[in-house]
């Protein structure tokens, strides 16, 4: 009987000490992790809005200068698929 009351105390102390763990760890979580995640989530966004921005100018500038220049761009375009085809063989 004293045997069974002791690995009771004891079960008991362990599951009490994982709550408090686990208490402490979700605490860490809310106070630390979560607000870094958020961060940087925040900056990935920007980045990635800046990124698209300077694309799509970047795209916009490409085709005012092939509508400029229609055969410059055709004579580049088939001097770059020529020079693919040849690395590829």
């Amino acid at each position: 009987m004293a045997f069974t009351n002791d690995t009771r105390n004891k079960l008991d102390d362990a599951q009490a000490q994982i709550a408090r763990l686990r208490d402490q760890v979700e605490a860490l979580m809310k106070d630390r992790v979560s607000p870094a995640v958020s961060d940087f989530a925040g900056r990935a966004e920007t980045a990635m809005h800046s990124a698209s921005g300077v694309v799509r100018d970047q795209a916009q500038a490409v085709s005012g200068q092939v509508k400029e220049q229609p055969l410059i761009a055709l004579l580049i375009a088939a001097t770059v698929g020529w020079i693919i085809g040849r690395v590829m063989r």
